[in-house]
């Protein structure tokens, strides 16, 4: 299993574009992009904290 050709993202971007629609996608796509960039801003705040270590 390797990685995708062009002929698969283009088959990919088609079923995309049939199931959303045309206008749907820019939406869908600011939708992923907050969420990958609040999951970050989470992890980076999480890294923060200290952990405490209870015995």
């Amino acid at each position: 299993m390797g990685s995708l050709g062009m002929t698969e993202l283009l088959i990919i971007f088609g079923v995309a574009v049939l199931m959303f629609g045309g206008k749907k996608i820019p939406e869908v796509a600011k939708g992923l992009g907050e969420g990958i960039r609040n999951f970050k801003a989470a992890l980076k705040e999480d890294s923060g904290k200290p952990t405490s270590s209870q015995s």
